[in-house]
């Protein structure tokens, strides 16, 4: 009976420990699709929505929020959509 307390217990840490972490994954997740989301806002208010439709792709593969963050503040102060897609690209100094 002993043995059997103590892999329950280690099950039930075990599982708690995957729902925190999951539910930790689904928060940065949820931030890292609002800011893409916030940064093509951006773009097609102030460009023209289907060029920023077509930067979604390279957005979606950033995941340091830092970034998105910065870029969305490059995209409220661009001057045109290539000043925006070369900040994108990393190309600028």
């Amino acid at each position: 009976m002993q043995e059997s307390s103590i892999i329950q217990y280690f099950s039930e840490k075990s599982f708690e420990q995957g729902i925190e972490q999951g539910i930790e994954q689904g928060i940065e997740q949820g931030k890292k699709q609002h800011a893409v989301e916030a940064i093509l806002t951006v773009l097609e208010v102030r460009f023209q929505p289907d060029v920023a439709e077509k930067l979604r792709p390279f957005l979606g593969v950033i995941d340091d929020l830092e970034r998105l963050d910065h870029l969305h503040r490059v995209a409220a102060r661009a001057s045109n959509i290539d000043e925006f897609t070369h900040a994108l690209l990393n190309l600028e100094n």
